[in-house]
């Protein structure tokens, strides 16, 4: 929701149909245990229509897009980065780390995954799981 990028709180959107970015979300979750840092919405949905401007959607891979609390929006190997900067402690230093290559390397490798991801990585078995009620509050539609 609007209010809640307002408040500090980054938006990641992602592909519920997808294994990967299913996992991804499950990683992030994990990871941010307050829900401090992160929101999560699907690609497509309610909010992703009121928070990304439609001429910005239409460039937008179907992958993890990530909005921060100031707006901008970051894809592919940025999106990852900025992720692991958001997460802190060991992910902050591998998002460091990563910062040394090109990013045109980074978003080759990057895409090199998601052309294959669907075939890798199984779609969820149900693309809306049912989530405990501590965790349903911090998705959005």
């Amino acid at each position: 929701m609007a209010g809640a990028t307002a408040t500090g709180v980054a938006t990641l959107f992602y592909d519920g149909g997808c294994g990967l970015c299913h996992r991804a979300v499950r990683f992030v979750l994990a990871r941010d245990r307050t829900g401090r840092a992160f929101r999560f919405a699907p690609l497509h949905g309610e909010t992703f229509d009121a928070l990304v401007p439609p001429a910005a959607r239409a460039t937008l891979p179907d992958s993890i897009v990530l909005r921060t609390p100031d707006g901008a929006l970051h894809v592919r190997s940025a999106a990852l980065r900025a992720i692991g900067r958001m997460l802190g402690g060991p992910w902050s230093v591998l998002a460091a780390a990563a910062g040394v290559l090109p990013t045109r390397v980074l978003d080759a490798a990057y895409d090199a995954v998601a052309r294959v991801r669907h075939r890798l990585f199984a779609p969820p078995p149900d693309a809306c799981p049912v989530l405990p009620p501590a965790l349903r509050a911090r998705f959005d539609p």
